[in-house]
């Protein structure tokens, strides 16, 4: 049961009393074992009165509609625009965050706005938005209120999309995706030591995501990939991540190769080229992937999406504006009819790159 104000502590389940008087967090691999007053690495998570709750919960770092393609999602509903939110905190250690104010952040304050699950589903159908994003810091770990809030947009005709970097358990991984009809999975590198050194984390465990949700959900699947010179951009690299990809999510899971910034605790490392991204797609499409995008750079042919099969432009993309649209009316190639995967109506949307702030009610 939902409660009618935001509480201070919200109950979560997943977690176990160990041996020695703590209790571990179940939640996501990395297994916080906490005393009394303790927080997880994540921050919102934390022991009190012996059970581990979730201390975010009604509250966000604020709330805003943003074009879909922002997410980044290609093709799920393109040109439509989504409410999207997050809280604080990360079960991730990133240097290299490229939005650590929210997900480093240790401080409340910095959830100043609050909103009730059908405060955001209320809000969404309101503002004529398609879908409710999950986003700018990682949704598993506010994962009872941001199901809370799934619940209340599907009752109310709104998708829910989770923008995750895929760290989480197996039960509560299984419970989260039921509720999501689409996800970004930030698929940081493709070695364990860029995750062990430079995230606090494992690689596998986000392979077995990725492959959980291709494999046993239907929720729609695309990755992205921050490409950050001379850690994650080797030739050798990006081809073993895009032959995986091809090999284990099939060649029309869409991967976006998006550009760093300096940031965080990585500002000694410069930006990435534009050049980079390019070679990165084509080393993606050689390996048989059918949809690689370029982010974070103005580039009409890497953010624009091209027929596999007669190689036609499909949907022009001019940063988040769309331009041109051969597909049909069921999502075909107008020119060859193959069809293409995806999630798209007769015509594109039109809310273009505008970015709208969102007061909720009190």
């Amino acid at each position: 049961m939902q409660p009618d104000i935001p509480p201070r502590t919200y109950p979560t389940k997943y977690w176990h009393q160990l041996a020695d008087g703590r209790v571990q967090c179940d939640l996501c691999p990395r297994a916080c074992k906490l005393q009394e007053g303790q927080r997880g690495l994540c921050f919102v998570r934390a022991r009190e009165e012996g059970e581990v709750v979730l201390t975010s919960y009604g509250r966000s770092s604020g709330f805003c509609i943003d074009p879909i393609e922002k997410k980044p999602l290609n093709h799920f509903y393109p040109g439509t625009p989504v409410l999207s939110f997050g809280t604080a905190g990360c079960n991730l250690a990133c240097k290299f965050c490229q939005n650590w104010d929210m997900s480093k952040s240790r401080e409340m304050d910095t959830l100043a706005d609050q909103a009730m699950p059908e405060q955001l589903a209320s809000a969404a159908k309101n503002s004529r938005c398609r879908s409710i994003a999950y986003t700018y810091n990682d949704p598993v770990i506010f994962h009872e209120y941001a199901i809370d809030v799934a619940q209340a947009c599907r009752q109310a005709g709104i998708f829910n999309v989770a923008v995750t970097a895929g760290y989480i358990c197996e039960k509560p991984r299984e419970e989260f995706f039921r509720w999501m009809d689409a996800t970004n999975v930030d698929l940081k590198a493709f070695t364990e030591d860029f995750y062990y050194k430079l995230c606090g984390a494992h690689l596998q465990e986000v392979l077995d995501t990725l492959q959980y949700i291709r494999h046993e959900t239907d929720v729609w699947l695309e990755i992205t990939t921050l490409l950050i010179p001379g850690k994650n951009d080797g030739d050798s690299e990006l081809t073993e991540l895009s032959e995986w990809i091809a090999a284990n999510l099939g060649p029309d899971v869409p991967l976006h190769f998006t550009a760093f910034h300096p940031d965080w605790k990585m500002r000694d490392i410069p930006r990435t080229p534009a050049a980079t991204l390019s070679r990165a797609r084509n080393i993606a499409l050689k390996a048989g992937l059918h949809f690689v995008y370029t982010g974070n750079v103005h580039d009409n042919q890497g953010g624009s999406t091209w027929c596999p099969s007669c190689k036609q432009l499909l949907i022009e993309r001019d940063w988040y504006v769309l331009g041109t649209w051969n597909l049909t009316g069921d999502g075909r190639c107008n020119h060859c009819n193959t069809p293409i995967a995806g999630h798209f109506e007769p015509h594109p949307g039109h809310w273009g790159a505008k970015r709208q702030m969102v007061r909720m009610a009190k």
